[in-house]
């Protein structure tokens, strides 16, 4: 069967083959006025060839000019429909965080005063012309939404304790750790938040099993030695997927994220004279010299594997603790407090805050 829409000049059979051997999948289009359009869609010849949605429906005896222009003006509805309809998500989507993040009091002054420190830095080093860190302040802005944000899209309620602890890590991590350079005046600083952060993901891992699953009770009916393994693996998962961007970072921009180590000693086979697999040892090291340079620094420069390696170490340890205790939490049936302050749990009804925007706005228009 032929047609003539200007351009369209033949419809394909539903599963055909079209023009340019692309398949022709069925789809559902407009039943309604003289000349519905039919189950399929329409090849196109020339040289834009492929697979296309027939005509508008009402295009039938049309001339080709006329349409074309009533294509294009059933597109250009279409358009502006969907830009509406995005307009309106992101509307509801807004007013749903404001309400999220004024849920608990004790986060949100924590958020408060954060942000209102973070737009202080900002505006300080505006001010001095450290432009790469206003875009860590910028950052830090929009990760503190981040804890919010989880919950409305997952609709998952994290408990304050948990979101203070998160919102603090940011902060102490982007502000304090790289503008203030804490990981510089303080050794202990990068090894402190590695701890934290593998204390807070083995929470997280732990509530997996209930989430994923959609039963709160499902955990008290699991080994307690299986919940504990599951809350150190997710951490563990985390903490080395962190390592390969902190390595791909410094390989691929230049940055030095791997922090370096001097070291009194190294241990190598490359130096062996008999090149066998046997360590060359080279020890009391106090000086070393790199292109005919001093470098000043009293020893060997080792090239962030030990950063690496404590990093997973405190990693690990972090982790080790969450899952003692949820040992005792699940064996307990969920009496441990401590434990509960940091496990995520499936938001109730009521406290879906999107869903109640948007049946709110369904409402409004039905009133209308």
């Amino acid at each position: 069967m032929s047609i003539a829409f200007g351009r369209w000049e033949e419809r394909a059979p539903v599963g055909g083959a079209c023009t340019g051997g692309k398949r022709v999948p069925a789809g559902e289009t407009c039943r309604r006025g003289k000349g519905a359009c039919r189950r399929g869609n329409v090849c196109r010849r020339g040289k834009e060839k492929g697979c296309f949605l027939p005509p508008p429906c009402g295009t039938m005896g049309l001339t080709a000019g006329e349409a074309d222009r009533r294509e294009r003006q059933v597109w250009r509805m279409e358009n502006r429909r969907r830009r509406n309809a995005l307009s309106r998500k992101l509307k509801n989507m807004g007013k749903a965080l404001k309400m999220e993040l004024r849920e608990h009091k004790s986060s949100f002054l924590v958020y408060v005063t954060l942000r209102l420190a973070v737009v202080a830095v900002a505006v300080l080093q505006f001010w001095n012309g450290n432009y790469e860190n206003v875009f860590l302040c910028i950052l830090s802005l929009m990760l503190l939404v981040i804890p919010s944000a989880m919950q409305l899209t997952f609709q998952v309620e994290l408990p304050p304790a948990l979101e203070i602890f998160i919102l603090l890590f940011i902060f102490a991590a982007e502000i304090l750790g790289e503008i203030g350079e804490f990981y510089l005046r303080f050794p202990f600083w990068d090894a402190a938040l590695h701890t934290v952060n593998g204390f807070l993901c083995a929470a997280i891992g732990f509530s997996l099993v209930t989430l994923l699953n959609n039963n709160q009770k499902i955990v008290f009916n699991l080994s307690p030695v299986f919940m504990a393994i599951v809350a150190v693996s997710f951490s563990m998962t985390i903490g080395v997927i962190w390592e390969f961007f902190e390595f791909g970072m410094d390989q691929i921009f230049g940055l030095d994220m791997q922090k370096d180590t001097v070291v009194p000693v190294i241990r190598t086979v490359l130096l062996d004279p008999e090149g066998r697999n046997v360590p060359y040892v080279i020890d009391s090291i106090t000086r070393v010299e790199v292109n005919g340079r001093d470098l000043g620094l009293g020893g060997y420069l080792d090239i962030g594997l030990i950063d690496t390696m404590q990093d997973l170490l405190v990693t690990f340890a972090g982790s080790l603790v969450f899952s003692v205790l949820g040992f005792f939490y699940v064996k307990s049936r969920g009496k441990g407090a401590l434990v509960s302050r940091f496990v995520p749990r499936r938001k109730d009804r009521d406290r879906e805050f999107l869903r109640i925007v948007e049946e709110e706005e369904r409402k409004n228009e039905q009133s209308e």
